[in-house]
């Protein structure tokens, strides 16, 4: 699987951003703030082969919608054979950019978590803009947007959509990463 990883990124490295997937450790951070008992639909951008998805079907209710959005062909293939038979999971080929598409086609009401493993760092300003902008809407005032990133240098650009955001470094991955959890919630 790494091997497969590292020739997407090879291939795709504006896209994919990273050389391994992400570990346990950083996945367990990730996921630390979710209210897995009161949640309705978590939305993953960037799910690679699903190192994330997999510890939030552990934990979530079986109500709860999953929407994996993965631009990379080769990761939508892996995460559609993985997950493609499990209930109220949708997996879709596209940019996390056309998010309100997907929500309005499946007539989902209500995202509370969007959890990113966009790498923000090296996609276009414009297309990290358009993204989070519409994560902003999709969330409104009461969800969270969860993120990680390798520096805090996308930090300002984040903090033009969500008010308050709170990191927390994770050394146990390849490289050490920062969670970030981010709200408008005043």
């Amino acid at each position: 699987m790494n091997a497969r990883f590292l020739m997407q990124y090879f291939t795709h490295p504006r896209t994919t951003g990273a050389i391994m997937p992400s570990s346990k450790k950083l996945s367990y951070k990730m996921i630390e703030n979710i209210n897995f008992n009161k949640c309705n639909c978590i939305v993953e951008f960037g799910p690679g082969t699903g190192v994330f998805t997999e510890e939030i079907l552990k934990r979530r209710n079986s109500n709860t919608i999953i929407m994996l959005i993965e631009y990379n062909e080769e990761f939508y293939k892996i995460l559609k054979s993985k997950y493609g038979n499990i209930e109220n999971v949708y997996i879709i080929n596209d940019s996390a950019e056309n998010i309100d598409y997907y929500i309005n086609k499946y007539d989902i009401t209500n995202v509370d978590y969007i959890v990113s493993g966009l790498p923000f760092a090296s996609l276009p300003k414009e297309m990290s803009d358009k993204i989070l902008e519409k994560s902003k809407i999709v969330l409104g005032d009461d969800g969270n947007f969860i993120t990680f990133q390798y520096t805090k240098l996308k930090i300002s650009l984040i903090n033009n959509y969500f008010k308050n955001i709170k990191a927390k470094k994770e050394f146990l991955n390849i490289p050490p990463a920062y969670v970030l959890s981010c709200t408008n919630k005043l």
